[in-house]
């Protein structure tokens, strides 16, 4: 081999290398752990500044590194060309493209980036230096090539704006968790309270209210003696006061403010001003999202709120336990009902009550049925049918079947529920 050559394959060799270095680098750069990386520039590490830089700006350091790889790979491959050529003529050229082929792709893509996808710290703070070089030299070209690719998307296809993002805030943190839970580095019931998190601002209060049939009110109407004894017999510590019908809420009575006045009045019931004590009624919106509320409660000091539609009719109420359950999980105390409304069977199957939430299922036994359709699992049922079932009747749809077993007039209130062979 002449010196010529033997200079020739030296120089594939090195741009071989140079691509595999852009191939890890962004793979690194864009896999490397953010927290980690604000972990350590926040204690005055240079490199996690650089790479938190570069970070910053993802089109000048993609559109960088692309340039970089193309640009070395394109050589590598027309030198390898002409070396082959020189060597066996016009068959060289099959020759070139099979092992350039090869090469960059196992030396130059895979090796690399399997290397920085094991290792995405520490491989990210080698490369940030030399690669915030290379963006800082390459900067015009890139900027040019942006100006280009969106100069044909406005004139052929979608705008794409400088600032648009490929997932948000919310979904790399919810995929994230996901993938920590399938790697099992993060049990389900920690899974569960990230995600309820999450999941705030995409929820309404609709969704995790206690609806108005269920609702514990007392008729503002009713004797003293009456409403003392419906007090004591309720689980709860705050009761809506309704006169004339349900639906027409007109204070909301505190146990221990009743109680307060209760002790006053001694033996004399009848002293008592019921109405008098109750507190003025606080309505929302029933599409108020779940993040807006949390805030809302926190912001007035309040724990209980009203809940009405688009009519102002009363739908039910939320309370702040309602929303901080979604991320915690059930939370019971002795005067609760503890009553989930899911039973496993010997089967495998779940015997469920209509009114159970499908999110509750879902977060119980890690299924992953629809949540956005129907709040409840009847409803659920309800709506894929577009009827409203007998008892006995059988639907499968989502990969489960669903047996309806009981039904009251027009509620369906438990069906038997079972993952399909198969799904």
């Amino acid at each position: 081999m002449t010196l010529g050559l033997a200079l020739l394959l030296g120089t594939i060799c090195v741009l071989v290398i140079i691509s595999a270095f852009f191939s890890g680098s962004e793979t690194a750069l864009t896999a490397a752990s953010r927290a980690r990386m604000h972990a350590l520039a926040q204690e005055g590490s240079e490199r996690a500044g650089l790479v938190n830089a570069l970070r910053d700006k993802p089109e000048k350091l993609i559109g960088a590194i692309l340039l970089g790889n193309n640009l070395v790979n394109i050589l590598a491959s027309a030198l390898a060309t002409s070396l082959f050529l020189a060597v066996f003529g016009e068959a060289g050229i099959v020759y070139a493209t099979l092992t350039m082929t090869a090469l960059v792709l196992v030396f130059g893509e895979v090796m690399p980036k399997t290397y920085a996808i094991t290792n995405p710290e520490r491989a990210a703070l080698a490369v940030a230096p030399v690669i915030a070089l290379i963006v800082a030299l390459l900067g015009p070209v890139t900027y040019a090539v942006q100006m280009i690719v969106r100069l044909f998307f406005r004139l052929f296809g979608p705008r794409v704006g400088e600032d648009a993002a490929v997932l948000s805030a919310h979904d790399e943190l919810r995929s994230s968790i996901e993938l920590h839970h399938r790697d099992r580095a993060l049990i389900k019931h920690d899974r569960d309270m990230l995600d309820g998190v999450l999941d705030l601002t995409d929820m309404e209060v609709e969704d995790v209210m206690i609806h108005r049939t269920r609702m514990h009110a007392i008729n503002a109407d009713d004797s003293p003696g009456e409403i003392v004894d419906q007090a004591l017999g309720s689980p709860y510590t705050r009761l809506p006061l309704w006169r004339g019908e349900p639906e027409n809420i007109v204070g909301i009575l505190h146990a221990k403010t009743l109680l307060k006045a209760v002790r006053e009045a001694g033996e004399d019931l009848s002293k008592l001003d019921v109405p008098a004590l109750a507190t003025a009624p606080w309505f929302v919106p029933d599409t108020t999202s779940l993040r807006a509320q949390l805030n809302a409660f926190l912001r007035r000091k309040s724990h209980f709120a009203l809940v009405v539609d688009e009519y102002g009719e009363v739908q039910g109420l939320v309370t702040l336990e309602d929303i901080l359950e979604e991320i915690v999980g059930q939370i019971t105390d002795e005067h609760d009902e503890l009553e989930s409304g899911i039973r496993p069977m010997p089967d495998g199957s779940v015997q469920v009550e209509g009114s159970v939430p499908t999110r509750d299922l879902n977060r119980a036994k890690d299924w992953e049925l629809p949540e956005d359709e129907a709040t409840t699992v009847a409803g659920l049922v309800i709506h894929k049918a577009q009827t409203i079932p007998q008892p006995g009747q059988t639907f499968s749809f989502d990969g489960f079947r669903f047996e309806v077993l009981r039904r009251h007039r027009n509620k369906i209130t438990s069906l038997r529920i079972a993952r399909e062979k198969g799904s």
